[in-house]
């Protein structure tokens, strides 16, 4: 029998951050679905419908500020809540962040908790 969970989609190209990040995601009591590009999270994203998106800021070709953009003019993702999670960790990464439409900004290395926490609350939101 099968429960139907949140999806948590997760944006990041490293294979190890996509574990962690699937790990702490999972044991939060959320289905992870992940993408490892910005282009592949916007197919990934207008697919599933996850109720909040993880997005790295670096990644090769379309990256975390360019994807949560197209997310965010997209009628069928626009409302999905974008946290940032990334090593990027000077205030004017995160303000930059913000105004690219994100709902919050995690940085790396990741404490389970604040993540557990941004998730909830973007979920609330």
């Amino acid at each position: 029998m099968q429960h139907l969970l949140a999806k948590v989609l997760i944006v990041d190209d490293s294979p190890t951050q996509l574990h962690s990040l699937r790990k702490i995601v999972e044991q939060g009591g959320y289905e992870a679905i992940v993408a490892d590009c910005g282009e592949r999270a916007l197919e990934v994203a207008s697919d599933q419908q996850p109720k909040v998106i993880l997005m790295d800021i670096v990644m090769p070709g379309m990256n975390g500020y360019q994807a949560t953009r197209h997310l965010g003019r997209n009628a069928g993702t626009a409302n999905i809540p974008v946290i940032f999670v990334s090593t990027r960790s000077d205030e004017a990464d995160k303000l930059w962040g913000m105004r690219q439409g994100a709902h919050d900004y995690v940085t790396k290395p990741v404490n389970p908790q604040v993540l557990l926490s941004a998730i909830s609350a973007a979920m609330a939101a």
